[in-house]
Parts: C-alpha cells; sequence; structure tokens
C-alpha cells in the first residue's frame, strides 16, 4: 500500500529531480509544448500549474518563488508577462497530458505535455530567430 506517498520518485535523488524538473518546466514554458515519458510528464503538470498559480498572483514574492524553481530568467519573464494573463480568468487545469505511444528503443509510455490554450508560434520560435541571426550575420 502507497499510503502518502506524494510524488513519483522516479529513481533520482532530491537534487537530480529538482534540477529535472526545473528544466523541463522552463522548456514547457518556452515551448508551450514537450514530449517526455509519461510518469516525468504527470509530475510536471502538477509542478507547471503551481508555476501558472504564481504567475496569475504577479506580485514580487510570486515572482521570487518562480525564480526559485526555474533557471533562467527569460521563463519567469514570459510566466508573468504571458502565461499569467493568458490564463487570469481559468481556475486550474493549465496544463494538458496527452498519451503519445511508446519509444522505439525501451518501450517506454511517452506523452505529449502542453499548455491549454497554448500559442501554436512559441514551438521552436527561439531556435528560428537564432538561426536567422546566424544568417543575416552571416550575409
Amino acid at each position: 500500500m502507497r499510503h502518502a506517498r506524494g510524488y513519483r520518485r522516479l529513481n533520482r535523488t532530491h537534487e537530480h529531480r529538482k534540477a529535472l524538473f526545473a528544466n523541463m518546466a522552463g522548456s514547457l514554458i518556452e515551448h508551450e509544448q514537450i514530449k517526455t515519458t509519461l510518469p516525468k510528464a504527470k509530475e510536471l503538470k502538477r509542478i507547471a500549474d503551481k508555476l501558472v498559480t504564481l504567475g496569475k498572483r504577479g506580485d514580487l514574492h510570486a515572482r521570487r518563488q518562480a525564480a526559485s524553481r526555474l533557471k533562467q530568467d527569460m521563463h519567469v519573464a514570459k510566466l508573468f508577462e504571458v502565461l499569467g494573463p493568458r490564463y487570469k480568468e481559468r481556475s486550474g487545469g493549465y496544463v494538458r497530458v496527452l498519451k503519445a505511444g511508446f519509444r522505439y528503443g525501451d518501450m517506454a509510455p511517452m506523452a505529449i505535455v502542453e499548455f491549454v490554450d497554448r500559442d501554436l508560434d512559441a514551438k521552436g520560435a527561439a531556435d528560428r530567430a537564432r538561426v536567422e541571426a546566424e544568417a543575416e550575420s552571416e550575409a
């Protein structure tokens, strides 16, 4: 029986898990859709929903709390400037997890994690901007 087991440990230490979800939450905020394994996706949903709730609050304390969970300031900025106002009227359920079959190498169950009402152009926008900047600097 697994009474009072609050989260999945994912065979990682606390520090490794904290870094993993900081990176994954940052990628989710940046691209608004990522693909990962199903257990990681289900845990990420809990973390991302709490971060969006902080983004909705929008005060300094919430910004500092979000900055302590995320690694990059650009992710904190997008959380508070874009995602917080976008979900202002929504009372929860900001992230959805869609099952996406099984990985070829080890048959691990895969999932797509995405924001509800996501911006379709956000996925890969940073990479497109980087490629365009490199092309302009070469020309």
